[in-house]
C-alpha cells in the first residue's frame, strides 16, 4: 500500500486517490467558484442601480460578467458540488472501499480544476467569453463579434469548458462502473440509499447529456480555433447549435438537481424519524424524469422556425415530465406530515429548497405554453424562474453539507450560527429573485431597463447583497466548527440510517475494519481477511499459493496531476493557436483579414503540453498501481463484466452521443442547404474505398492479437499488433494523401460549410485512429519490454473494442461522403 502524506501536507492533496480526499478537494474547490461567481453577480447587480446603469460596466464587461457568472455557477459549482459528495460517500454508502478507478477519479479532479483556471486566466487574455452561458451562434464565434469575442480569452473559455466536459465524462465512466459492480453483498439496486439512486441516474443523464455538449464545443473550437463555417450566419447554424446545446441544457437541469433531490430524500428521513413515504414509486418517477428530459429539448426553442405541431408536441411532453415531480414533492410532504419533523439546520435547508422548487416549478409551467412563452422568452421572467428552480439545488447541497460535515470532519457545528445562515440565506434570495418575477418585462443579458421598473431591480440589489452575505456566515460557521466545534459522535443523528453513519467521524483511510454485507436484510461486518476494491486489504490467489503474502490496494499517484498540468498548457497553448490559421489563411486566399499578430509563446506552450501530455501518459501507463475489484459484491446486471471492460463500453456509448452529434449537424446542415445542391468535397470515391477495406482489415487483426494473446504466443501477438498498427498508419497516409490534393487545388477547411463538415468530420475520425495508434504502440512496447498481455490478454481485449468502433464509425462516413 502506498502510504499517503499527512493530511497537513501539501503533498498529500497532489498525490492522493483516495476517494475521500477527492471528495473535499472536490467539494473545497466548488466553493471557490462558488464565490468567484457570486462576486461577479454582485457586481452587475450593483451595476443595475438604476435605470441605466450606474457606470461600474461598459456593454462588453457587463456580458463578459453575466456570462462567466454563469459558467462559474452551472459548471463550475453545482454539479462539481454535488460530486464531492458523491466521491465522499457514495462508496460509503454501498460498502465500497473507493471507486473502481481511483487514478482516474484522482484525474477528473484535476482536470476540473484546471478547467476553471483556464475560464478565470480568459479574463487577462484580451477578455473572457461574452455571449451568455448557452453561447448561441452566431454570437458563440469571433467572426461575427469582433469586439467581444475575437480574443485568445474566449477561446480559452471555449476550452476551459471542453475540458470540463472531459472531466464528466471520465466521472461517469468511474461512478457507473462502481456502483453497478461494487455494492455490498446482499445491496440490491432497488435497496440503495437514495442519495446514491439519485447520482446514479445523474451520472446516467450525464452521460449522454455532456458527450453531447462535447460535440457542441468541438464544433464551436473548430470555428473559433481553426476558422471552419459551422456556425456562420444564415445558413441554418443558430438553429443547428440551439439543437445541440439544449439537447444537453435542458437534462443538465435535472442533472443539478436530481443530487439534491437525493439529499432532499435523505435528510427527510432522518429529520422526521420515517421512511420516505412511496419510495418505490419515487425512484420509478425519477428514472422516468431521466428519460423524458432528453425529449423535452425543443421548449427552449419555441420562437425558432420549428412547425406548431412539433411545438405542441414538445409543450405537451414539457407538461407531462412535471407529472413525475409532482409525486415526489407529495412523497416529501407526506413524509413530514407522517413523521416528527426535526427543525435542525440541514432540514431547514432542504424544506427551504423544497418550498423553492416548488416556486420555481410553478412559474416554469408558464414557459411550458408556446403561447405564453412567446411572451415570457428572454425576459426576466426567465431569469427569476431559472434560478428558483437552479439555486432550489444549491439551496439543498448546502443543507448536504451541514448534514455530512460532522461525518467528513469530525466536528459539530453551532445550530445557532446555522440557523441564522438560513435565516439570512432564505430572506437574500427570495428578495433577489421574486422581485424579478415583477419586473418581467427587462429584457435579460441587458444593462439598463425602462425607470418604471427601477424599484424591483433596486430590491433585487439589495438582496443580492443579502443573499451573499449568507455565504460568509456558511464560511465562518464552518470555520468555527474546526476550530471550536465539539467532537462528533459516529453518528449525531438519531434516525438516519445509511451506512456512512456506521464508520467513525472521519471515517479512516481503509473505510471498513470489516466487509461490510447485507447478506441478512441489515448492514453487519463480516471480520474475515476480505479481498477489496482499492482502499481494502486484499489476498490474492497467487499471494495465497506463495505463503498469503497480503496484497494491498495503493491510495497515491502523482501522475493524475501530472496528466492535469500538461493538459491545462496545452489547452492555454491552443487558446492563442487562431492567430497562427488566420495569417495562414490570409497567405493563402485573402479570405481573413485583421488578424491579430501571432504569439510565439502560445505555439511554444501548446508543443510543450503536447510533450508533457506525451510523457506523463506514458508514466500514467506503466505506473505500478493495485486496485483490485471487490471478491464479494452485487454485480447485477453486470455480473460477468469486468470493471474495466465495463467502462470501456460505457466511454464507447458516450463516444457515440459524440459522433451521433457531428454526423447529425452534417445531415442537419445539408438539408437546410438542400441535399441534392450540396457540394460533394472529397475528389473520388476510391480513397473512402480503399480505406474502408484497410479499417476492416485492421478489425480482423485485431482480433487476430487476441487469439495469439490467449494462447501465450508472443511473437503472433507482436505480429497482429504491428499489422494493426501498419494498416491504421496506411489509412492515415491515404487520408493525407487525400487532404493534401485539395489543399493542392486551393480547397481548405475554411473554404466552405461543405469542407468545413468534411474535414472536421474525417478529422474527428482520424483523431480517434491516432489515438488508437498511440494506444497499439505503447502496447507492443509493453510487449516488448515485459511480455506483457501473456498472463493477462484482457487489455488486448480492450483495445480491440475501441478499434473495432473506430471502423464502425468509418462504415457510416463513407458513404455519407463519398458516395451520397
Amino acid at each position: 500500500m502506498s502510504d499517503l502524506p499527512p493530511m497537513t501536507s501539501v503533498k498529500r492533496w497532489l498525490v492522493t486517490t483516495n476517494h475521500k480526499d477527492v471528495g473535499i478537494l472536490y467539494l473545497i474547490t466548488a466553493l471557490f467558484f462558488l464565490l468567484f461567481g457570486g462576486v461577479l453577480a454582485l457586481l452587475f447587480r450593483a451595476h443595475l442601480w438604476e435605470a441605466g446603469g450606474v457606470g461600474l460596466l461598459d456593454g462588453d464587461q457587463f456580458n463578459q460578467a453575466v456570462t462567466a457568472h454563469g459558467f462559474a455557477m452551472v459548471f463550475l459549482f453545482l454539479s462539481p458540488f454535488a460530486a464531492g459528495f458523491a466521491n465522499y460517500f457514495v462508496p460509503l454508502q454501498i460498502g465500497a472501499d473507493d471507486l473502481a478507478f481511483p487514478r482516474l477519479n484522482a484525474l477528473t479532479y484535476w482536470f476540473y480544476l484546471f478547467s476553471g483556471l483556464l475560464v478565470g486566466i480568459s479574463f487577462f487574455q484580451g477578455g473572457t467569453f461574452a455571449g451568455g452561458w448557452t453561447m448561441y451562434a452566431p454570437l458563440n464565434v469571433p467572426t461575427y463579434t469582433p469586439a467581444m469575442q475575437a480574443t485568445t480569452g474566449g477561446n480559452a473559455t471555449i476550452l476551459g469548458l471542453t475540458l470540463f466536459t472531459i472531466s464528466i465524462t471520465i466521472g461517469t465512466v468511474n461512478f457507473m462502473v462502481t456502483i453497478h459492480r461494487s455494492r455490498a453483498e446482499g445491496l440490491g439496486l432497488w435497496n440503495m440509499p437514495l442519495f446514491t439512486w439519485s447520482w446514479l441516474l445523474t451520472v446516467w443523464m450525464m452521460l449522454f447529456a455532456f458527450a453531447a455538449l462535447l460535440a457542441a464545443l468541438l464544433l464551436q473550437l473548430s470555428d473559433r480555433l481553426f476558422l471552419t463555417q459551422y456556425f456562420a450566419a444564415e445558413q441554418g447554424s443558430g438553429l443547428l447549435w440551439a439543437h445541440l446545446f439544449w439537447f444537453f441544457g435542458h437534462p443538465e437541469v435535472y442533472i443539478v438537481f436530481f443530487p439534491a433531490l437525493g439529499i432532499m430524500f435523505e435528510t427527510f428521513q432522518t429529520f422526521t424519524g420515517r421512511r420516505l413515504v412511496g419510495r418505490k414509486w419515487v425512484i420509478i418517477s425519477m428514472v422516468l424524469v431521466a428519460v423524458q428530459s432528453f425529449l423535452v429539448w425543443m421548449h427552449h426553442m419555441f420562437l425558432t422556425t420549428i412547425n406548431l405541431e412539433i411545438k405542441t408536441l414538445m409543450m405537451a411532453t414539457t407538461i407531462g415530465i412535471s407529472l413525475p415531480f409532482d409525486l415526489m414533492v407529495f412523497a416529501l410532504i407526506y413524509t413530514m406530515v407522517k413523521g416528527r419533523v426535526r427543525f435542525t439546520t440541514p432540514f431547514l435547508f432542504t424544506l427551504g429548497a423544497l418550498v423553492l422548487f416548488i416556486l420555481g416549478g410553478i412559474t416554469g409551467v408558464f414557459l411550458g405554453a408556446v403561447v405564453l412563452d412567446y411572451e415570457f422568452r428572454g425576459t426576466y421572467w426567465v431569469v427569476a424562474h431559472f434560478h428558483y428552480v437552479m439555486v432550489s439545488g444549491a439551496t439543498a447541497l448546502i443543507g448536504g453539507l451541514y448534514y455530512w460535515w460532522p461525518k467528513i470532519t469530525g466536528k459539530m457545528y453551532s445550530e445557532a450560527l446555522g440557523k441564522l445562515n438560513f435565516a439570512v440565506y432564505f430572506i437574500g434570495f427570495n428578495l433577489l429573485y421574486f422581485p424579478q418575477f415583477l419586473a418581467w418585462e427587462t429584457p435579460r443579458r441587458v444593462f439598463h431597463f425602462a425607470e418604471g421598473m427601477q424599484i424591483y431591480h433596486q430590491i433585487s440589489t439589495v438582496g443580492a447583497f443579502v443573499f451573499g452575505a449568507s455565504f460568509l456566515i456558511l464560511i465562518g460557521t464552518l470555520l468555527h466548527s474546526l476550530k471550536y466545534g465539539p467532537d462528533a459522535p459516529d453518528n449525531p443523528w438519531e434516525y438516519s440510517r445509511t451506512a456512512e453513519w456506521a464508520v467513525p467521524s472521519p471515517p479512516p483511510l481503509e473505510n471498513w475494519g470489516g466487509r461490510p454485507s447485507y447478506a441478512t436484510g441489515r448492514l453487519e461486518f463480516v471480520d474475515e481477511t476480505k479481498a477489496a476494491t482499492d482502499g481494502g486489504v486484499a489476498h490474492s490467489a497467487e499471494a495465497d499459493a506463495i505463503g498469503h503474502e497480503e496484497e494491498h490496494a495503493d491510495h497515491a499517484s502523482i501522475w493524475p496531476f501530472g496528466i492535469g498540468v500538461a493538459t491545462f498548457v496545452f489547452f492555454l497553448g491552443l487558446s492563442g493557436i487562431t492567430s497562427y490559421l488566420v495569417e495562414f489563411a490570409d497567405a493563402r486566399d485573402h479570405a481573413v483579414v485583421g488578424a491579430p499578430d501571432p504569439n510565439v509563446m502560445y505555439l511554444t506552450l501548446t508543443a510543450l503540453g503536447l510533450v508533457l501530455l506525451g510523457v506523463t501518459l506514458f508514466k500514467f501507463g506503466v505506473e505500478e498501481f493495485n486496485a483490485p475489484e471487490m471478491a464479494i459484491a452485487e454485480r447485477w446486471p453486470f455480473e460477468g463484466v469486468g470493471n474495466t471492460k465495463l467502462g470501456v463500453w460505457v466511454f464507447l456509448a458516450s463516444d457515440v452521443i459524440v459522433f451521433g452529434a457531428i454526423i447529425g449537424a452534417y445531415i442537419f446542415m445539408r438539408l437546410h442547404h438542400g441535399w441534392g445542391e450540396w457540394t460533394t468535397v472529397p475528389f473520388a470515391s476510391w480513397p473512402g474505398l480503399l480505406n474502408t477495406y484497410v479499417l476492416l482489415t485492421s478489425s480482423f487483426t485485431v482480433i487476430l492479437a487476441l487469439v495469439f494473446a490467449e494462447r501465450q504466443n508472443k511473437k503472433g501477438l507482436l505480429g497482429a499488433m504491428g499489422a494493426t498498427l501498419l494498416l491504421a498508419l496506411t489509412f492515415m497516409g491515404v487520408k493525407a494523401y487525400e487532404y493534401n490534393y485539395k489543399f493542392q487545388i486551393g480547397e481548405y477547411w475554411w473554404t466552405s460549410v461543405e469542407h468545413s463538415i468534411y474535414f472536421v468530420t474525417t478529422g474527428l475520425h482520424a483523431l480517434h485512429v491516432i489515438i488508437g495508434v498511440l494506444i497499439a504502440l505503447f502496447m507492443i512496447y509493453r510487449i516488448v519490454s515485459i511480455d506483457a498481455y501473456m498472463e493477462d490478454h484482457r487489455p488486448v481485449e480492450f483495445f480491440g473494442l475501441y478499434w473495432h468502433f473506430v471502423d464502425i464509425v468509418w462504415v457510416f462516413l463513407f458513404p455519407l461522403f463519398y458516395l451520397m
